[in-house]
């Protein structure tokens, strides 16, 4: 799956530089039209337009439709859609926590093209409001939208909106879908998925890295019953900028790797988790695939000089069998797995989807948890995947921050799947954001051609980013719906 995000990137950077040789080539073409002093103006101008309008690592045709099957436990509802308002078509009980899948064939207008595309979604204020009964008010609506869900620019096929939240708007017949810079084509299809409140639970984490519980499950796990989070590599790669203070390869990476073992243990607590539920196993970042490979061999850090897991776990509160050799090997990280998953006897556990997010340390943690469980004598009832990355779509999820999730991208056939979406309030959205700004990975400096892309973008294509910090996951991850996918858990045989 790695290998895909790779040769996806590749092709990308290798369109891009045919591009400039070609662009090479017809300057002098353009010489011939064109007074010279006009040819730096043109080149900055097309500089400028890549940067606003065609910079996304956007891997597929926005032409497509999503390929999604669902779970034949998902109940399609009908529903009437007429003069932007969408109702049900039969009288259907919803409940609040029902999530609620809406997929809508969307058309790019020509504004579409350099202006984000999306669906607002508003309620009808007056129907909906309880002060306003018997207030002799026009009976016209009030529309107040309430979300609005991004796409990709240039989008022409089926898409997923996610509906969840709305089950009282959607009941009343108050629940209004207005195209911006696109519009809906032909009848929505509507998906009710019920699950129960996974929040009262018993949850176990499974964070490849240190921010990645944060970044998927922050609203989840912050309301759950009881939490276990464990975190399985230090994270002490990509160094520049400790390197920039002065220090040494081998100095920097030690450093990052203590910082965010720290991160791991104490973040948790700004969410109620106590230090003796969050455990650093202390593996090497993006090592996990090597290990796997040679399940018995000891893999050492990339930059760390290290080849002992025990430097950062001193953080610890629960001790492991591993702890007396520290080997970095897949048979410890497997061990180390089963014996967490028999302390904390979790009924779900939480980890990264191994279709959508394709990172090797996350698909390899995904096997690891798999591993421990074929030989677990506690299994979880559910286990419940999540993506902070695509193969496809590096904006994903797009639009702004405190917005709501659209299903992402799915472009092949796959084994029918069922989402399960947790709605955050607001306040618990500003409790995510302050996690992830103590999450030291999160805070680094952007380099000055990502700022100057982003002044570009806010200026000509009308993004906007929010406040909480300048890396891109306060964007994507701050938003009003969690989003993962369920899988019932049954024991290996």
């Amino acid at each position: 799956m790695a290998s895909r995000k790779n040769f996806l990137l590749q092709r990308h950077r290798r369109k891009k530089r045919i591009a400039l040789v070609l662009l090479a080539l017809a300057l002098p073409v353009v010489g011939l039209f064109v007074e010279i002093h006009w040819i730096p103006p043109l080149l900055v101008f097309a500089w400028v337009a890549h940067e606003a309008w065609f910079s996304d690592h956007l891997f597929y045709s926005p032409g497509v439709d999503y390929a999604y099957r669902f779970d034949e436990r998902a109940e399609a509802l009908p529903v009437v859609f007429s003069d932007g308002c969408l109702t049900l078509a039969a009288d259907t009980a919803l409940d609040a926590g029902d999530t609620l899948i809406l997929a809508v064939d969307l058309r790019a207008g020509w504004m579409g093209c350099f202006l984000d595309p999306g669906v607002i979604i508003a309620t009808d204020g007056r129907r909906l409001s309880p002060t306003n009964a018997g207030s002799g008010e026009s009976a016209d609506p009030l529309w107040r939208e309430r979300d609005r869900q991004t796409f990709e620019r240039r989008v022409r096929g089926v898409r997923y909106l996610n509906l969840t939240g709305f089950a009282e708007a959607l009941r009343a017949g108050g629940l209004r879908l207005k195209g911006q810079h696109c519009r809906m084509e032909g009848t929505p299809r509507l998906w009710r998925m019920a699950h129960p409140d996974y929040r009262q639970k018993r949850l176990l984490i499974v964070a490849p890295h240190a921010d990645d519980a944060e970044l998927a499950a922050f609203g989840l796990y912050s309301q759950a019953k009881e939490t276990w989070i464990v975190t399985l590599t230090a994270g002490e790669i990509e160094t520049g900028h400790y390197r920039r203070m002065g220090l040494s390869t081998i100095e920097a990476a030690r450093i990052k790797g203590r910082l965010r073992a720290w991160d791991s243990i104490a973040v948790p607590l700004w969410a109620g988790v106590p230090a003796g539920r969050s455990i650093q196993l202390g593996y090497f970042c993006l090592q996990l695939p090597a290990m796997c490979k040679a399940p018995a061999e000891a893999v050492p850090s990339r930059e760390a000089d290290l080849c002992d897991t025990r430097p950062f776990r001193v953080f610890n509160r629960v001790p492991l069998a591993s702890d007396r050799d520290g080997v970095p090997s897949w048979n410890n990280l497997v061990a180390d797995l089963r014996e967490i998953i028999l302390k904390a006897r979790p009924e779900v556990i939480v980890l990264p989807h191994p279709a959508f997010d394709p990172h090797p340390d996350h698909v390899a943690a995904g096997k690891a948890v798999r591993e421990a469980l074929a030989g677990s004598a506690w299994q979880p009832e559910v286990l419940l995947h999540y993506a902070n990355h695509l193969h496809d779509n590096d904006r994903w999820p797009m639009g702004e921050a405190n917005t709501g999730i659209a299903l992402p991208p799915l472009l092949e056939n796959a084994r029918p799947l069922l989402p399960w979406v947790l709605l955050l309030e607001p306040s618990r959205q500003t409790d995510k954001a302050m996690a992830l700004a103590m999450m030291h990975d999160l805070t680094m400096p952007l380099p000055f051609k990502k700022r100057l892309r982003r002044a570009l973008q806010g200026t000509l294509a009308g993004r906007r980013h929010p406040a909480w910090g300048e890396n891109e996951f306060f964007r994507k991850a701050v938003r009003r719906h969690e989003v993962f996918f369920q899988e019932t858990w049954e024991k290996p045989s």
